[in-house]
């Protein structure tokens, strides 16, 4: 019965999630059908504003569970919207097991987990990623898709009235990438940052050149991550 009530409340906020953004923005899904329609799937995003997981659950086909950070759980009212959604906390810029075993064992059930490596919301152009999400799929041998957000960095509820009233919506875009499958190789560290770099790449090429940040043009052969620490460090490598 609780699963019952948890599906439909997710689909009535999902739906009226789609009504909001149709009617006060020009809100673009490109290319939905590149998300697997069963099986277990990572989706991997950049992340620029609150409303990104559930701007991603009202573009996608499948529901989603998205992972977010362990304070939005304690903000009334936003964190029960973010655990109907299926959500699961995690503790930023650290080895948080309990996340990923979560993440590993909602793939193993065949569900779609939205992650954005990036650990924190972006200015609109791409951070150094945490190695979670990379860990996360080699773990679970599943298959990955890219998803590219734009226009939610200038998203505010009043601004966003106040563009409506003036005729003058704000674009957001959602965009899928091509499913892709991680090498099957050794879930350790170093491929976790190997397949970060990677994973951050395909969302960057998805992107407009403005939004790339540490995955733009120059830093092609080097291996980009950021550090598991408290501080949220971040590093750049080169590639060995």
């Amino acid at each position: 019965m609780k699963v019952r009530i948890s599906a439909f409340t997710y689909w009535a906020l999902t739906a009226l999630t789609r009504v909001l953004l149709f009617a006060v923005a020009r809100w673009e899904v490109e290319h939905a059908g590149r998300v697997p329609d069963t099986g277990g799937v990572v989706l991997v995003g950049n992340h620029m504003h609150l409303f990104d997981p559930t701007l991603v659950a009202a573009s996608s086909k499948r529901r989603v569970h998205p992972m977010a950070k362990r304070e939005i759980f304690e903000t009334p009212l936003i964190g029960w919207i973010f655990w109907v959604y299926g959500a699961f906390p995690v503790r930023r810029f650290a080895a948080d097991i309990g996340a990923l075993r979560a993440a590993r064992n909602h793939l193993k059930n065949g569900d779609a987990v939205l992650m954005f490596p990036e650990g924190t919301r972006s200015r609109g152009s791409l951070r150094p990623a945490l190695p979670g999400a990379a860990m996360v799929a080699l773990l679970a041998g599943v298959p990955v898709v890219p998803v590219a957000i734009t226009g939610t960095e200038d998203l505010r509820l009043f601004g966003a009235l106040f563009r409506w009233a003036r005729r003058r919506r704000l674009r957001v875009h959602v965009e899928f990438g091509e499913p892709f499958d991680l090498p099957a190789v050794a879930a350790d560290a170093r491929r976790a940052e190997e397949t970060t770099d990677l994973m951050m790449r395909r969302v960057a090429t998805l992107l407009p050149e403005s939004y790339r940040g540490a995955y733009g043009p120059g830093t092609e052969g080097t291996l980009v991550f950021a550090r598991q620490s408290s501080q949220g460090e971040e590093r750049r490598e080169a590639a060995g």
